[in-house]
C-alpha cells in the first residue's frame, strides 16, 4: 500500500477543528517560517502535485514610469533628434520622444533639477541640480546613465549655457563668476569672467548672481552675461575685456538675441521688454510694456507682473514672434496664468490651467544664426505639457500622446489586469474616441524622436484607476505603453450637491463624496461593481446601445448594537431582515420623510447621496444596472465599505464594512442577507465579545485625494485608509501576545469576499455556490448559496443565502481568497458569458445565460478534493476541502504588517504575491507555499502606495509612485532580461543639418571673419588648470556599467583584463610618443650644435 494512500485515508480522521489548526501553526516558527499541519495530507499533496516554480523565474526590477512628472522644474528641447526632457524637484528627469519611447532616470542625491541642456544630436544630456553639481548623462542607451559629474564646492550655480556644436560649458554662479567647463573630461578650465572684471570699476554695488549666458550668434568669441540687478556685459573672451555693458533700472529675467546678432531683448520684472542695439547701448533702442494701460503725456506705462521669461524668434516669410510668460497687469488678479504671443500686431494671450513652470520654442534649425522658423512651443505647467501650434493663426494645441491627465483627479484606488480578453481593448477603445476632446491642431505631435518596436510579449493589458471625483479610467497598458481608452462618470446616477445641502446629507467625507473607492471588475462578463466613499454601491453592465431609463436603486439599513447582545435572545437580532422593506426604490431620495430639515433632529434611514428620481439618458458604454446605499442609522453615518465581490454567474453582489455584510441579488434587485458580523457566527463565536459604549464621535474620513507627496507617519495616515478602523484594530490585536488580550472595542469588520463553487461545509460531497467571507479578527466564515436550478427560475424564485457554520482562522485581518483543484491548477470564479443587455432580436425569448463553471465534471466526484490558498496580514494558509484541514502555513512576518496580497499565475502556475508594510515584495509557491522571493524593495512612505499597489498575472505589479506618477514593475526574470528589448531607442542615428550659405557678401561684412579656437582659449595650455576647491570631479556608473554586467564571472575577468590592456597600450602609446619627442628634439640639438661647431671651428681666440 502506498503511503499517500494511507494518509488519504487518514484525512478524514485525524482532521483537527480549526482552532487547534491556528495554534499548531502559531509556534512554527519567527518571520517567514513554514510549517505542515500535523494532522494534513502533504505527503499526498506532493505526490500529485508537481510545483515547476522556482527561484530562477523570479526577480524584482522596474519597467516604465507612467504620468506626468511630478513637481516639474527644468525643460529641454533637442531640435534635431527631437525629443523632450522634464526636470522636477526629486531630482527625476522623463526624456519623452515618440509613442513608446519613455525614460525615467534619478539623480542619486535626490536634489531639484535646475537646468537641462541638450547636447544638440550627441546623445548626451547635462543636468544642473540645486547642490551645486552637474552630471553628464550617456543617452546612446536605453537605460541613460551619467558618464561625470562636477561639483561645486564654494560656489552655487544659477545658469548654465552650451553652444551648439561646442565642449565647452558656459556657468553661471550666485556670485556673479562665469566658468567654463570642458564636456568631454568634465575639468573646469582655469577660465574664468569674475564679476569684478566684467563691470565697471566705478560701480560700487555687486551686480548680482548671473540670470543669462549666450554667446552672439554673429561672433562665437563674445559672450553675453546677464545679471539680476539689470546689467548686461558684452564679454570678449579672446582679449577678456568687456566690449560694452549695459544698464537698465529694473531686475532681468531673461534675455534673447535677434539671429543676426545686432539686437537682444530683455524681460524684466516691471513687466517690461527692453529692445537693445549694441551700436547704441547707452539706451533700449525700444521698451514696452505689452499689457500694461497706456498712460498720457508720454508718461511711463504702468507696471504689470514680471515677464519671466521671453524668446525672441525670426521667420523668414513674416514677422518675428516675441513669446513671454507672466507680464499681466496687477488689476487682474483672477487671471490663470498666462502665455502671450506676439506675431506684427497681433498679440494672442494663452490662458492656462495651472502656472507656468517654463516653455521653450521649437525650431527648424539648431543654428542660432539662422532665421529660426519656429513651429511650436512647448510649454511646461506645474501638472500639463501641451504644445502650442505656431504654424496656425488660432494657436492650437497639439493632442499629446503621452498620459499626462493621470491626476486630472487625484488617484484614490487601481486594478491591474495582464492577459485580458484580447477583443476588450478595441471594444472600449471604439466606445471611448467618441468622447474625445475636439479643436486639437490636425498636425503630428512634433516631439517624435528616439525608435520604439513591439516587445516580445505582447498580450494585452488593462489598468483602471478610480478618482476623488467618481471618474473612473481604463487604460491600454500593453507593450509598456499606456494610452486612454475609456473614461465612466460615476457621479452621473446621483443628484448635483447643493451648496447648502452638502453637510446635511453627506457627512462622512468632508470633500469629494464621490470619491471611488474600490472597484471588481470581471472582464470576461464585463461586469463592472464600484463602491464610493460615501457608502454606495454601483452595479454596471456594458452595453453597444444608448438607453434612457430610470436607475433602480437600494437602501440598506446595515446594523451592529454590540451592547445590545449581552443575553444572546433570537428575537432580539434576527439573523434575516424584513426584505419587505429593502424592495427596489427609483424615487428621489432627497424627499424621505427622515431628512434632517433643522438642527437637533436625529437622522435615520437616510443615505448620503441622492440618487437621479427622473429617466437617465445612458450613452453606449459602462450604463448603471442598480446602485446600493447604506443608510444612517440612529444618528449614525454608515461605515465605509471595506470589501467587495460580485459574480455574474450567480448574479449576486456582495460588500461588508466595519458593521457586518450584505449580499443582494442584483438580477432580482433584492436583498438577499444584510447581517452585523457577529450574527454571522451563529453559535460558534470563537471570540468572547463584551458590551461597550455607544459611539457618539462622527467619523470623518479624508486623505484619498491629497496630492501633498510629504512624508506621514504610518500611524496617523492609517488613520485616513479607507479601512482604517479595521485595519487598526487588526493591527493592535496582532501585536498582542494573546487573543485574549483583545480590546472591548471589539467591531470585527468584513476585509475580503470571494464567490467559488466549493465545499460549503465540512465533508461535503459535491461543491456548491460560495462565498467565502473574512474578517479583521482572522476568521473566514462560508456562506452557501442556493440558487434556482433552472435559468427560467432564477428571475423569479429566491435566493437561499444560509451562513454554513463553518469557519477557518489565520493571524491578522484577512486579505485575499483562492481555490486550486486537486492537480494544483488555479480555479477561476465561474461566469457569465457578455451579452448585450439592450441587444433585441427576434429570437430574444430563446434566449439563455451561458454560464462558464471553469471546472471539470470530474471534480463533482465523491471524495475529491480542493484546495483554498488564505492569506491574512500576517500568514498565509492553505487548506484541503472539505475536511477544512490545514496542510501549510506560513508566518509571512511578525513586525510588520501585508498591505496587498494577490494570487498570481505566471509561467501557467500559480503563486502568492505579498507586499508588506516594511517595503517587501515576497513570492511564494503554491500550494507548498515555499519562499521565491523576497527583496526589500520599497519602503512604505504614506499611505497612497498601499492604496493603489496591486499585482497581477505574467509577473507584473504596479503602484503609484507619485500623486501624479504611475511606476510599473516586474518580478518576473524572463521579462528582467528581456526588457532592453521592450523599452524604446533614446537616440538614432541622424546627419546634423548643413547650415544655410550665408553668401560672400554678408559673410564679409556681417561678422567676425576669425574662426575661434575655444580650445586653445580654454585649455590647459593657455588658461591653466582651475582651484581644486572651487570643483570637485566625481566619475560616474556609467562609464563602466558595462564592466558592472559582467563582473563576478569569467567576462568580468575579461572585460576587467581588456580595459586594463586598453589602459595599458594607451599608456605605451603616451610613452611612445613622449620617447619620439624626445628623440626629435635631441637631433634637433645635435644638429644646431655641428652647425655651430663648424661656424666657429678655424676662429681664433681673440675673435670672439
Amino acid at each position: 500500500m502506498k503511503k499517500f494512500n494511507f494518509r488519504k485515508v487518514l484525512d478524514g480522521l485525524t482532521a483537527s477543528s480549526p482552532g487547534s489548526g491556528s495554534s499548531s501553526s502559531s509556534n512554527s516558527g519567527g518571520v517567514g517560517s513554514g510549517s505542515l499541519h500535523p494532522g494534513g495530507t502533504a505527503g499526498a499533496l506532493r505526490e500529485e502535485i508537481q510545483e515547476s516554480l522556482t527561484s530562477d523565474y523570479f526577480q524584482i526590477c522596474k519597467t516604465v514610469r507612467h504620468g506626468f512628472p511630478y513637481q516639474p522644474t527644468a525643460l529641454a528641447f533637442d531640435p534635431v533628434q527631437k525629443i523632450l526632457a522634464i526636470g522636477t524637484r526629486t531630482g527625476a528627469i522623463r526624456i519623452l520622444g515618440r509613442p513608446g519611447v519613455d525614460c525615467h532616470c534619478q539623480h542619486e542625491s535626490g536634489a531639484a533639477v535646475l537646468q537641462l541642456q541638450f547636447l544638440i544630436n550627441e546623445g548626451a544630456l547635462v543636468s544642473a541640480s540645486s547642490d551645486d553639481t552637474l552630471h553628464l548623462w550617456n543617452l546612446r542607451q536605453k537605460r541613460p546613465a551619467i558618464l561625470h559629474s562636477l561639483k561645486f564646492n564654494r560656489e552655487r550655480i544659477t545658469y548654465c549655457h552650451l553652444p551648439f556644436q561646442s565642449k565647452w560649458l558656459y556657468v553661471g554662479t550666485e556670485r556673479g563668476n562665469t566658468h567654463i567647463v570642458n564636456i568631454e573630461s568634465f575639468i573646469l578650465s582655469g577660465y574664468v569672467i569674475m564679476w569684478n572684471k566684467a563691470i565697471e570699476l566705478s560701480t560700487k554695488t555687486h551686480p548680482g548672481p548671473v540670470v543669462h549666458l549666450s554667446d552672439s550668434p554673429r561672433d562665437e568669441g563674445k559672450l553675453l552675461i546677464g545679471y539680476e540687478n539689470g546689467t548686461v556685459v558684452f564679454w570678449d573672451l579672446k582679449s577678456k575685456r568687456a566690449e560694452l555693458r549695459v544698464y537698465y533700472d529694473e531686475a532681468i529675467h531673461s534675455i534673447d538675441w535677434h539671429h543676426e546678432g545686432k539686437q537682444f531683448m530683455c524681460s524684466h520684472s516691471d513687466g517690461s521688454l527692453t529692445l537693445w542695439n549694441l551700436k547704441s547701448p547707452s539706451r533700449p533702442f525700444q521698451t514696452t510694456v505689452p499689457h500694461g494701460k497706456s498712460q498720457r503725456e508720454g508718461r511711463k506705462s504702468e507696471p504689470c507682473k514680471p515677464i519671466l521669461k521671453v524668446e525672441y524668434k525670426t521667420c523668414r516669410n513674416s514677422e518675428p514672434f516675441i513669446i513671454f510668460s507672466g507680464g499681466l497687469s496687477y488689476d487682474k488678479a483672477c487671471r490663470r496664468p498666462s502665455l502671450t504671443i506676439m506675431h506684427g500686431k497681433a498679440i494672442t494671450v494663452l490662458e492656462m490651467d495651472h502656472p507656468i513652470v517654463e516653455f521653450l520654442t521649437l525650431c527648424d534649425t539648431p543654428y542660432p544664426n539662422e532665421f529660426q522658423e519656429p513651429y511650436a512651443v512647448a510649454v511646461l505647467l506645474e501638472k500639463d505639457l501641451i504644445l502650442v501650434d505656431l504654424t496656425q493663426t488660432n494657436f492650437p494645441i497639439f493632442e499629446n500622446p503621452y498620459p499626462m491627465d493621470i491626476h486630472e483627479s487625484p488617484v484614490t484606488c487601481t486594478a491591474y489586469f495582464a492577459d485580458c480578453p484580447p477583443d476588450l481593448i478595441l471594444v472600449l477603445y471604439s466606445i471611448g474616441v467618441k468622447h474625445k476632446k475636439q479643436g486639437y491642431s490636425n498636425k503630428e505631435w512634433p516631439v517624435n524622436g528616439g525608435a520604439w518596436n513591439l516587445g516580445a510579449q505582447t498580450y494585452p493589458e488593462i489598468i483602471i484607476t478610480g478618482h476623488a471625483d467618481g471618474s473612473i479610467k481604463f487604460w491600454d497598458a500593453s507593450a509598456m505603453t499606456l494610452q486612454m481608452l475609456y473614461k465612466l462618470k460615476t457621479s452621473k446616477v446621483f443628484e448635483k450637491q447643493k451648496v447648502g445641502d452638502g453637510k446635511q446629507t453627506c457627512e462622512i467625507v468632508e470633500e469629494d463624496p464621490f470619491a471611488v473607492q474600490m472597484i471588481y471588475w470581471c472582464p470576461e462578463s464585463r461586469i463592472f461593481c464600484v463602491s464610493g466613499v460615501s457608502a454606495y454601491v454601483i452595479i454596471y453592465k456594458f452595453s453597444r446601445h444608448e438607453i434612457t431609463t430610470e436607475i433602480v436603486s437600494l437602501e440598506v439599513r446595515l446594523q451592529c448594537d454590540v451592547e445590545d447582545i449581552i443575553t444572546p435572545e433570537p428575537e432580539t437580532s434576527p439573523p434575516f431582515p424584513d426584505l419587505s422593506s429593502q424592495l427596489p426604490s427609483s424615487r428621489s431620495l432627497s424627499g424621505s420623510t427622515n431628512t434632517v430639515s433643522s438642527e437637533g433632529v436625529m437622522k435615520d434611514s437616510i443615505p448620503c447621496l441622492s440618487v437621479k428620481a427622473r429617466p437617465v439618458r445612458m450613452p453606449p458604454g459602462y450604463q448603471a444596472d442598480l446602485v446600493i446605499q447604506l443608510v444612517w442609522v440612529d444618528g449614525e453615518p454608515p461605515q465605509q465599505i471595506t470589501s467587495l465581490a460580485i459574480s455574474s454567474a450567480y448574479g449576486i453582489v456582495a460588500f461588508g464594512n466595519c458593521t457586518g455584510l450584505v449580499v443582494v441579488d442584483f438580477i432580482q434587485k433584492t436583498v438577499l442577507l444584510s447581517m452585523g458580523t457577529i450574527d454571522l457566527y451563529r453559535s460558534s463565536d470563537l471570540y468572547q465579545r463584551q458590551p461597550r459604549s455607544p459611539r457618539k464621535n462622527k467619523q470623518f474620513i479624508a486623505g484619498l485625494t491629497e496630492l501633498n507627496d510629504s512624508p506621514v507617519p504610518l500611524e496617523l495616515e492609517r488613520c485616513k485608509s479607507p479601512t482604517s478602523e479595521a485595519r487598526e484594530n487588526s493591527y493592535n490585536r496582532s501585536r498582542s501576545s494573546s487573543i485574549s488580550s483583545i480590546d472591548k472595542d471589539s467591531k470585527e469588520a468584513v476585509t475580503a469576499l470571494y464567490f467559488m463553487e466549493s465545499f460549503a461545509r465540512k465533508n461535503d460531497s459535491t461543491v456548491s455556490p460560495c462565498l467565502f467571507v473574512g474578517t479583521s479578527l482572522g476568521m473566514v466564515l462560508l456562506i452557501s448559496l442556493n440558487l434556482p436550478p433552472s435559468d427560467e427560475q432564477r428571475f423569479t424564485e429566491p435566493v437561499m443565502v444560509l451562513p454554513s457554520g463553518a469557519f477557518l482562522s489565520l493571524k491578522g485581518a484577512v486579505l485575499t481568497f483562492s481555490c486550486m483543484d486537486r492537480t494544483g491548477s488555479l480555479m477561476q470564479p465561474p461566469y457569465e458569458v457578455w451579452r448585450d443587455p439592450n441587444y433585441t432580436d427576434e429570437n430574444e425569448k430563446t434566449w439563455k445565460r451561458k454560464l462558464v463553471m471553469n471546472y471539470s465534471t470530474s471534480s463533482q466526484e465523491t471524495g475529491d478534493h480542493q484546495y483554498t490558498i488564505i492569506c491574512s496580514e500576517k500568514q498565509a494558509k492553505v487548506f484541503s476541502l472539505p475536511s477544512q484541514t490545514c496542510l501549510y502555513v506560513h508566518n509571512i512576518t511578525e513586525t510588520s504588517f501585508i498591505l496587498q496580497a494577490e494570487v498570481v499565475v505566471m509561467c501557467s502556475s500559480a503563486c502568492l504575491a505579498c507586499f508588506c508594510a516594511n517595503g517587501h515584495i515576497m513570492i511564494m509557491s503554491l500550494p507548498s507555499l515555499r519562499p521565491m522571493l523576497d527583496v526589500n524593495y520599497l519602503p512604505l512612505t504614506d499611505m497612497r502606495i498601499a492604496r493603489t499597489f496591486c499585482f497581477t498575472n505574467e509577473g507584473q505589479a504596479l503602484y503609484l509612485v507619485s500623486p501624479t506618477e504611475i511606476q510599473r514593475l516586474t518580478y518576473s526574470q524572463e521579462m528582467c532580461d528581456n526588457i532592453q528589448d521592450m523599452l524604446g531607442d533614446l537616440f538614432t542615428p541622424i546627419e546634423t543639418p548643413e547650415a544655410q550659405n550665408r553668401g560672400f557678401l554678408k559673410g564679409l561684412f556681417g561678422g567676425s571673419g576669425q574662426t575661434f579656437d575655444r580650445e586653445e582659449l580654454f585649455g590647459e595650455a593657455t588658461a591653466g588648470k582651475a582651484s581644486r576647491s572651487l570643483a570637485q570631479h566625481i566619475p560616474g556608473p556609467g562609464s563602466i556599467e558595462g564592466m558592472k554586467g559582467a563582473a563576478g564571472g569569467v567576462m568580468g575577468e575579461l572585460t576587467r583584463a581588456r580595459i586594463a590592456l586598453d589602459e595599458r597600450g594607451q599608456r605605451l602609446g603616451e610613452l611612445e610618443e613622449k620617447t619620439a619627442g624626445m628623440m626629435t628634439s635631441a637631433e634637433a640639438f645635435s644638429k644646431h650644435a655641428h652647425e655651430l661647431m663648424l661656424k666657429y671651428k678655424d676662429k681664433k681666440w681673440y675673435q670672439f
